[in-house]
């Protein structure tokens, strides 16, 4: 882009990412030309059903050999936000349980790493509940990030008060909403683990969010933290069948059902606009990245997302 003047510059970005010509590689876009113009990129990085997998998987493994691992994840998130000023890093739950890091410490070796990472948020995944409410609570103050959802209801339980249903994030005066949804527990998760936590209608509850969001915080990007599953055979809610009668969302970050998307699927909502569903699998095997470019004033919108294998020190895509 050598010889293009500041308003050329513009336009050209505007005719290349906000045009409308497809998928577009925002990578070979320098970041002294966004700076340039009147454009401001968010990259969003995700996880989700890490499921207290710490350690990479062994170089013999049948299905995964040599993959994931959160020291290799903690290096690329570190790469990404040395290579980009506006970066959101959020999880979608199912911190807890599946190997023995979570049975020896219970979930505190995991919330210290993300704290670690510096997560900005995350949900509840239904594993969440596996050493019970009381279990969650003494886990929550090793992170320093808040948990968020908006259809459990936590009164009259210890978990009362130690979530919020939605957050804020300002990034370049790009305002980006985040609220999270959590899957019906009963018949999924022991009574007991998680008592009188009543599950409230995800459709119904994001309406409320979603319209609070956009109407009263003018938000210009929303995003839902959904442990809700990608898709079932059932009638059973799924990110697919919430996506259709959503509006306002503008992507899902999905979990539960370890469903590998190389990029994130593009639904219509109740209003035929374009809503995307993410989600990367699970034990922290990938990396899911979702860049937005925005034009300042008039708030439009381009996006390109895909996941990043987590591999010794290869990136790959």
């Amino acid at each position: 882009m050598e010889g293009l003047s500041m308003n050329n510059r513009r336009d050209f970005l505007k005719k290349t990412v906000l045009g409308g010509a497809g998928m577009f590689a925002f990578s070979a876009i320098p970041n002294e030309a966004l700076a340039m113009s009147d454009m401001v990129k968010i990259t969003i990085l995700h996880t989700n059903d890490v499921h207290s997998h710490i350690d990479p998987f062994p170089d013999n493994d049948p299905k995964y050999p040599g993959l994931g691992g959160a020291v290799r994840r903690a290096a690329m998130i570190k790469k990404i936000r040395s290579e980009e000023k506006n970066v959101l890093l959020l999880d979608v739950g199912d911190v807890f349980q599946g190997t023995p890091y979570f049975n020896m410490y219970g979930g505190e070796l995991e919330m210290k790493l993300m704290s670690m990472m510096e997560y900005d948020a995350s949900t509840i995944g239904n594993h969440d509940f596996d050493n019970g409410l009381d279990g969650l609570v003494k886990q929550l103050p090793m992170a320093n990030f808040p948990f968020i959802t908006c259809n459990y209801d936590f009164s009259d339980t210890p978990m009362e008060d130690k979530t919020i249903p939605h957050k804020i994030f300002i990034k370049e005066g790009i305002k980006i909403g985040v609220f999270g949804l959590g899957i019906e527990l009963e018949g999924l998760v022991d009574k007991k683990m998680y008592g009188k936590t009543l599950y409230l209608d995800p459709i119904q509850k994001a309406a409320e969010v979603t319209h609070y969001l956009k109407n009263s915080r003018k938000c210009d990007l929303i995003i839902c933290l959904s442990h809700l599953g990608f898709k079932y055979q059932n009638k059973k809610i799924s990110d697919i069948e919430f996506a259709k009668h959503s509006k306002n969302i503008d992507i899902i970050l999905g979990a539960h059902t370890h469903t590998f998307l190389d990029t994130p699927v593009s639904c219509r909502n109740i209003d035929g606009k374009e809503v995307l569903v993410a989600q990367v699998g699970w034990a922290g095997i990938r990396l899911g990245r979702v860049d937005y470019i925005f034009e300042k004033n008039s708030k439009q919108k381009a996006v390109e997302g895909y996941s990043i294998k987590i591999f010794e020190k290869l990136i790959v895509i």
